[in-house]
């Protein structure tokens, strides 16, 4: 089948609005960066730990979209200080969760790693998406995550739970905070 965008409604949610991408110079997360500033945000708070990736997003920012404020910051997602004070000063509208391991020989290697950055780091940004009033969350995952049989498919189907669990508690009115 073929799937159909309705573009119109996506700039409505998008145009004007403040938005914060993790994992912003990774693979996915870069392709987020380019087809959400096509939508003219109001800022754009764009989040990885590599640098030189990062720099490279932050220099296209600057070439193809600088009538948009973009904030490209070096930062662990774990480090939930550091989240706080980029939530509390940018209160974002809509979050883009993509920051990841993704590598599945590698976190079998690391499987400490992959638990803490893939399932502490989604925790740390799926709660201060609740506590700052965020429209919407978005969090990438992976088919590894679908009767997972690795230490990564694990940690992001844990992911999943988590995210889903916490959208269930707001909506049951446990958790203060909205969904749509």
């Amino acid at each position: 089948d073929k799937i159909e965008i309705d573009l119109e409604a996506v700039r409505k949610q998008l145009t004007g609005k403040r938005i914060l991408i993790t994992g912003a110079a990774g693979s996915i997360g870069s392709e987020i960066v380019r087809q959400v500033a096509q939508f003219a945000p109001e800022r754009m708070v764009l989040i990885d730990q590599a640098e030189t990736p990062l720099h490279d997003v932050r220099l296209m920012m600057a070439r193809q979209w600088s009538n948009i404020e973009s904030y490209t910051v070096v930062s662990d997602i774990c480090v939930r200080e550091r989240m706080e004070e980029l939530f509390e000063e940018h209160r974002p509208d809509y979050v883009f969760h993509a920051a990841a391991y993704k590598h599945v020989p590698m976190m079998e290697d690391n499987p400490e790693e992959s638990v803490r950055n893939n399932v502490d780091g989604t925790r740390v940004i799926a709660d201060l998406a609740v506590k700052y009033g965020t429209r919407k969350f978005v969090m990438v995952s992976t088919d590894k995550a679908v009767n997972p049989t690795n230490v990564m498919g694990c940690s992001k189907r844990i992911c999943e739970i988590y995210v889903q669990s916490l959208d269930q508690a707001i909506k049951d009115g446990k958790v203060r905070g909205r969904t749509q």
